[in-house]
C-alpha cells in the first residue's frame, strides 16, 4: 500500500482517545460480563443519549449485533422486510437465517432506502400458515449507497408498522455519519422517530471492535439477556469494549468523527467531480463513482479501494476519521494525472 485506504472505514485504526480508554481500562480486578463500573457508565452514557431505561448490550461485531437484535424481534416463521442491498441481505453470509431461521423479503431500494410501496409488496398472507409472516422492517442509516433516510421518511415507516403490529429495526453501522450529516444527535434516530431496537455502530467510526445492540422498546428487553448469550455475543472482559464506548461518547467524539468523515468525502467529491461521474449525492463518508477501468486499476493498486460493481466498473471511496486532507488532495491528484494521461 503506497497510499492512504479508501476502501472502506474499518481500514482505519483505533482513535487514540479510545486506545487511551482501552489502556486506561487494564487496571487491576474487576467482575467479568458485564458487571463492572465502565461497563455500568457506558450504559448510563447510551441512556443519557437514547432515554429513559433503554436496554444496552454491547457485542463484539456488526453482524453479531443485527442477528441478535433480529433473533429479538422474530420468531422463525416470521420474516424480515429489507433492501435487496441491506448489509443483512448481502453481506452477512447469510448468518441472520441460518442462526434465526427467519426469512429475508427483499426489495429494490430507491436511493438506497425502503419505501412503503416497496414494504407494502412483501407484507401479504398475513394468517395465512402456508406464507411466511412478514413481522419486522429492517432499515440502514445510513444506506449502503451512502444515501440518508430524513427524520420524516423513518417516522412514515415506523408509524406504517406499528399500525400493523410490525416492529422496526435500524442497522446503525454507520449512525453517527448519518446522525452527523442530519446535523441532529443519534439519540434523535431511536425512539423519537419510533425505531423498536438499534444496531449502533462503534468499530467504523474510531473503534477497536464494538457495537450496541440499543433496545428502545420495553418489551423487548429482558430477553435480549439470553439472546446475546446463546448467540456467543457476550464478552466476558466487558470493561474493553465499554470503554470503547465510553470513549466515543464522551466530549462528543462520536460526531467529531463522523463529522471529519463526512466532510473529507466532500472534500474529494469537490475534487474530482470534473474528472469523473459521481453517481450519488455526497452527504456521508462515501462516494460511489463511474471510473475508467484503467485508471481504476491503476489508482487502486496505490490508494485501495473497492470496486463496487464489476459490470458497470463503478467503484466506492470511503473516508474515515482517519483519512485527512493531505490524503484526499494525493488522491485526488494521482486520480487527475491518470485520467488526464489516458
Amino acid at each position: 500500500m503506497t497510499g492512504a485506504s479508501f476502501a472502506s472505514d474499518n481500514h482505519a485504526g483505533v482513535h487514540p482517545e479510545i486506545m487511551a480508554a482501552i489502556v486506561a481500562a487494564n487496571e487491576g480486578f474487576v467482575s467479568a460480563y458485564g458487571d463492572d463500573p465502565i461497563s455500568g457508565h457506558a450504559t448510563e452514557l447510551l441512556r443519557a443519549e437514547f432515554g429513559g431505561e433503554v436496554g444496552v448490550f454491547p457485542v463484539f461485531n456488526g453482524t453479531g449485533a443485527n442477528v441478535v437484535a433480529l433473533a429479538g424481534l422474530l420468531r422463525p416463521y416470521e420474516a424480515v422486510v429489507c433492501t435487496s442491498i441491506a448489509h443483512i441481505n448481502v453481506d452477512e453470509c447469510g448468518a441472520p437465517e441460518r442462526f434465526i431461521g427467519s426469512k429475508l423479503l427483499d426489495v429494490e431500494p430507491v436511493d438506497g432506502k425502503l419505501t412503503i410501496a416497496g414494504i407494502e409488496s412483501m407484507v401479504w398472507g398475513i394468517g395465512d400458515p402456508h406464507h411466511v409472516q412478514a413481522k419486522a422492517i429492517s432499515i440502514t442509516q445510513s444506506t449502503e449507497l451512502g444515501t440518508v433516510y430524513s427524520l420524516d421518511e423513518i417516522r412514515a415507516i415506523t408509524s406504517w408498522a406499528h399500525e400493523r403490529n410490525m416492529f422496526v429495526h435500524l442497522d446503525g453501522a454507520r449512525i453517527a455519519n448519518a446522525a452527523a450529516a442530519l446535523g441532529v444527535r443519534p439519540g434523535a434516530l431511536g425512539a423519537d422517530v419510533g425505531v423498536d431496537m438499534i444496531s449502533f455502530g462503534a468499530t467504523k467510526n474510531g473503534a477497536m471492535g464494538v457495537e450496541a445492540i440499543i433496545v428502545l422498546n420495553p418489551e423487548l428487553n429482558e430477553s435480549m439477556h439470553f439472546f446475546r448469550k446463546q448467540s456467543m455475543q457476550l464478552a466476558s472482559k466487558m470493561r474493553f469494549m465499554s470503554a470503547q464506548i465510553v470513549a466515543l461518547m464522551t466530549d462528543d467524539l462520536w460526531l467529531r468523527n463522523a463529522a471529519h468523515a463526512n466532510a473529507m468525502s466532500r472534500r474529494l467529491a469537490d475534487a474530482v467531480g470534473d474528472l469523473v461521474e459521481i453517481n450519488n449525492n455526497v452527504q456521508v463518508n462515501a462516494i460511489f463513482a463511474m471510473v475508467d477501468r484503467d485508471v481504476s486499476a491503476q489508482l487502486s493498486s496505490e490508494f485501495p479501494f473497492y470496486i463496487w460493481n464489476e459490470f458497470t466498473g463503478q467503484v466506492r471511496w470511503m473516508t474515515s476519521w482517519q483519512t485527512t486532507e493531505a490524503d484526499v488532495d494525493a488522491f485526488a491528484a494521482r486520480l487527475r494525472e491518470l485520467v488526464e494521461a489516458g
